[in-house]
């Protein structure tokens, strides 16, 4: 499966595509979409939805993740946040992907092990799981990271279900055993 990474913000988007089979990831592309801060806040938004559109049409993602917004102490900084990931939640949709969103601590947990780990731990285990990958920033670093979470936890979730699935059969078997 294809997977599409995303770490919105309105300076800065990064974006990282892998490809995975089972437990096997490999790298397919990685960037950040470098927003211009001088622009009105609806250009920037307009300028973020175009490229994340031309950026799908290239490399035709079977699945996106998205990082949860991160609150900080500033009101106006968070809410301008939140609307660049709303368009970044926007454009996969508009696409027809399903489109989950994690939370920093469960995306550092999937890649590296520990909720509250280092950006620095994070990138280098990004490297360690995508071999021979030059990753080109941060922001690409932690899309890659996210999209790496998803593969991780919805093979998992994926698992439960087929697990829950069959639990569900078995015991409507043994239901209309005894109804005999």
């Amino acid at each position: 499966m294809r997977i599409i990474g995303l770490d919105p913000g309105l300076r800065a988007t990064g974006w990282g595509v892998i490809e995975a089979a089972g437990n096997r990831l490999s790298h397919v592309a990685h960037g950040t979409i470098r927003i211009n801060p001088d622009e009105e806040l609806a250009y920037r938004l307009r300028f973020l939805h175009d490229a994340l559109t031309e950026m799908l049409a290239e490399w035709r993602p079977e699945a996106a993740a998205v990082e949860e917004t991160f609150v900080n102490q500033n009101p106006a900084s968070t809410l301008k946040l939140g609307q660049a990931r709303g368009i970044v939640l926007l454009v996969p949709a508009q696409a027809g992907l399903p489109v989950a969103e994690y939370a920093p601590n469960l995306i550092k947990k999937a890649v590296v092990g520990v909720g509250h780990a280092e950006k620095t731990q994070v990138h280098a285990m990004v490297k360690r799981l995508l071999p021979g990958v030059a990753v080109t920033g941060a922001d690409a670093a932690d899309a890659l990271a996210v999209a790496i979470a998803h593969a991780h936890l919805a093979g998992t979730a994926a698992r439960v279900r087929m697990a829950d699935a069959a639990a569900h059969l078995k015991q409507q078997a043994r239901q209309s055993q005894v109804g005999r």
